[in-house]
């Protein structure tokens, strides 16, 4: 029968459509990483504007140093009243090549809402002017700022979890693998459609009406994180946790993903790799969703859906 596009998605793939047609400028040709950064930041400001309504949150900003003393912005969230005890590390979306703390106010202050958990946004720095491990480890520098201000905030360092969508999912797995081989204790790592593997260049025919997140985009931002080490042997599992050999000892997983993304395959992999490694696993395949499905269409059943699974596991600290 093949893939089916969520009936509820049709208009909203649409206007998706629409919209990318009345541009003023055209799709950004494959490997330019500066035209999908200004087109993708453009439609995150626009995803931006879809997230439900949700009450204010208090922000702070703070600042760690990176391995090689970079100085990486955090951001705080947190609703008033008292702290629940645990706190989440996020690492916003955007193929490891775009988005930004602002771009993602509003999708943080909607978890924190919902969960009444604290969340420290990080602004990681992006490909290519940062390369290879080094945004999982300005990642994973947040995750030690937040251990250790933990009390501070009211939290504790034994409830951190670490979470990221695409992109920042890839990286949130990359500083969880960190974590585990430098003794930093995880609660979790929420993965929301991970971007794990930099191999994934082969373009799936049936997939393509479907795809908000093309091959082509994933070349693109893997050659843009990677270089000349694209596909090749060199390629640490810390910049593509896909390449993981030994997945013993990690944090247990949260994993979503729709079955017309192209991160499908390699997302369901990781989650094997980890529940055969003995990782405690929870998995969601979302039919007929294409990737980012829940920014775009978020009051949609199947969005309602991995929201409050999404909610439910960060509450649950």
């Amino acid at each position: 029968m093949g893939y089916q596009l969520d009936p509820e998605l049709v208009p909203v793939m649409t206007t998706l459509a629409e919209r990318a047609a009345a541009a003023p400028e055209p799709a950004p040709p494959r490997g330019d990483w500066k035209g999908l950064r200004q087109a993708g930041e453009a439609g995150q400001a626009y995803l931006a504007s879809l997230v439900p309504p949700f009450s204010p949150v208090r922000t702070s900003t703070h600042y760690t140093t990176a391995p090689d003393g970079t100085a990486i912005e955090l951001r705080h969230y947190a609703r008033p009243g008292p702290a629940p005890g645990s706190a989440v590390l996020y690492a916003h979306g955007g193929g490891m090549i775009m988005g930004s703390l602002d771009l993602y106010d509003e999708v943080i202050g909607w978890y924190v809402d919902q969960t009444g958990v604290p969340f420290v946004s990080v602004g990681y720095r992006r490909a290519p002017e940062a390369t290879g491990t080094m945004l999982a480890e300005d990642v994973f520098a947040a995750l030690t700022w937040l251990a250790g201000h933990a009390a501070g905030l009211g939290a504790d360092p034994a409830r951190i979890a670490v979470m990221g969508d695409s992109g920042g999912g890839g990286l949130a797995a990359g500083a969880a693998i960190l974590a585990r081989d430098r003794g930093v204790a995880l609660a979790r790592q929420i993965l929301v459609y991970p971007m794990l593997d930099d191999r994934n260049q082969t373009p799936d025919p049936a997939l393509a009406p479907y795809l908000t997140w093309t091959h082509d985009d994933n070349f693109t931002a893997w050659s843009a994180v990677l270089g000349e080490d694209l596909g090749t042997s060199a390629v640490s599992p810390i910049a593509a946790p896909a390449r993981l050999a030994d997945h013993r000892g990690l944090a247990p997983a949260y994993l979503d993903v729709g079955d017309l993304d192209i991160f499908r395959n390699e997302d369901l992999s990781y989650g094997r790799s980890l529940a055969l490694a003995g990782v405690p696993v929870e998995f969601h395949l979302h039919p007929g969703a294409p990737h980012g499905w829940e920014r775009f269409a978020p009051y949609a059943g199947s969005a309602r859906r991995a929201l409050a699974d999404r909610a439910r596991v960060i509450a649950a600290l």
